[in-house]
């Protein structure tokens, strides 16, 4: 390592947007990754498809002890972070007028409290590094959808945390923003449908673009928030959903 290596934390990293965010990341060789998550083997997995310049932590964001105990090996073994991706997240599909507290309160920990333990256990080394946060939101938090009454609240929970971070933490030399991505094609979304809880050929109905996002497309825009060229850039909510939230779908498409 030099002195000029930069070095990234993603919650959630072992899979999906938070693993195509590290690959994105490592295509500088002057960067490091730290995944942490919950999934030993997912880690394991992940880290020998990233090469050596990645590593796992396996990270319960659910725990305070867990997160902290994350963040303290970052700060010896890495000695600073430049960057962190709030990645970690679930969704639990169910109407709401059987919804149990333990389904919303599961939520809340994982998504709401993940991202805070993780900001709050980061910041001393962002501080040190004037670096930057991405938080995940979603489409989720610009509109309603049924059977997602906890995962919409989370979800607008996570913007409102971002904007307070973003102007608390701007005279420390943080920038804290969030992504809103779409339907993206993961294997957590890969496996809902196959358990019937999502048909993606409604979805892409509804979608201007008429298909899902690759991953990639989403770690782009991450990577490129966490960068110098968006230095100027703090409090901000990047909807990445091929115009999911803006497209006005009562409107009759006519004939040119």
């Amino acid at each position: 390592m030099t002195a000029s290596t930069h070095h990234l934390a993603i919650t959630g990293g072992a899979s999906g947007i938070g693993l195509a965010t590290a690959a994105r990341w490592l295509r500088d060789p002057n960067r490091r990754v730290v995944l942490l998550d919950l999934r030993p083997d997912a880690l394991e997995q992940a880290v020998a498809e990233l090469g050596d310049r990645a590593r796992g932590i396996v990270t319960d964001v659910t725990s305070r002890e867990s997160v902290d105990a994350a963040f303290t090996d970052i700060a010896a073994a890495e000695g600073t972070l430049h960057g962190l991706v709030n990645c970690a997240g679930v969704s639990r599909p169910v109407a709401t007028a059987d919804m149990t507290d333990a389904d919303w309160d599961f939520l809340i920990e994982v998504h709401l409290g993940g991202t805070m333990r993780a900001s709050r256990a980061a910041y001393p080394l962002l501080r040190e590094s004037n670096g930057a946060i991405v938080n995940l939101t979603s489409v989720a938090s610009r509109v309603g959808m049924p059977q997602r009454a906890s995962y919409n609240t989370v979800k607008h929970g996570i913007d409102g945390f971002t904007k307070s971070i973003a102007i608390e933490w701007a005279r420390d030399g943080i920038r804290a923003n969030s992504v809103g991505p779409g339907y993206v094609d993961t294997p957590f979304n890969r496996r809902i449908e196959a358990e019937g809880k999502l048909n993606f050929d409604l979805v892409r109905e509804r979608i201007p673009m008429r298909r899902l996002a690759d991953p990639a497309e989403i770690a782009g825009p991450i990577v490129w928030l966490l960068g110098d060229e968006a230095g100027y850039i703090t409090g901000h909510n990047l909807m990445i959903d091929a115009g999911m939230t803006v497209a006005g779908e009562w409107y009759p498409e006519v004939d040119a």
